[in-house]
């Protein structure tokens, strides 16, 4: 596989990764789901340069990720809103999260914790089965072909 030939992949994965799977664009997704929407306020969290940014935050808007919206005219400047495409990565990252806490943690605790504005009740995320609802774990999943998978695969 190539780098740059991914998002031509039949794998799920492989065309996501060619989208999200740097960690310049991960930290910045993750900025923009704490509310963080302006070129500075990235740049401020992330000490990342201004060319490194940029080149990221063009390819999220490219792939439907972010959408720009202008709140400045002189100087013209941009906020960057996650679209509904983008919203749908939340449960990615806050898998990631939760891996992050549960493996990389240390004596301190969570950097973050996360509260269910509905129930109120902090929560870890856990992924459930669409159908009967019971949590999910790895050695309990079985894979199929799908209607998208070429009959001939290298």
């Amino acid at each position: 596989m190539k780098w740059d030939m991914l998002d031509e992949e039949q794998c799920s994965l492989s065309r996501t990764v060619a989208v999200v799977g740097d960690r310049w664009t991960l930290l910045i997704l993750r900025e923009c789901f704490l509310r963080v929407r302006r070129f500075e306020g990235f740049q401020s969290s992330l000490q990342i340069t201004r060319h490194l940014l940029s080149e990221r935050l063009k390819k999220l808007v490219r792939f439907g990720i972010l959408r720009r919206v202008p709140y400045s005219d002189a100087p013209k400047r941009y906020e960057y809103i996650l679209t509904q495409k983008g919203l749908d990565l939340y449960p990615i990252i806050m898998a990631m999260v939760h891996w992050g806490d549960t493996h990389m943690g240390d004596e301190r605790g969570r950097p973050l914790l996360h509260e269910h504005k509905t129930c109120g009740k902090l929560f870890d995320p856990v992924m459930v089965c669409s159908e009967c609802g019971e949590a999910l774990h790895a050695k309990q999943v079985h894979v199929h072909a799908g209607p998208g998978r070429a009959e001939a695969v290298a």
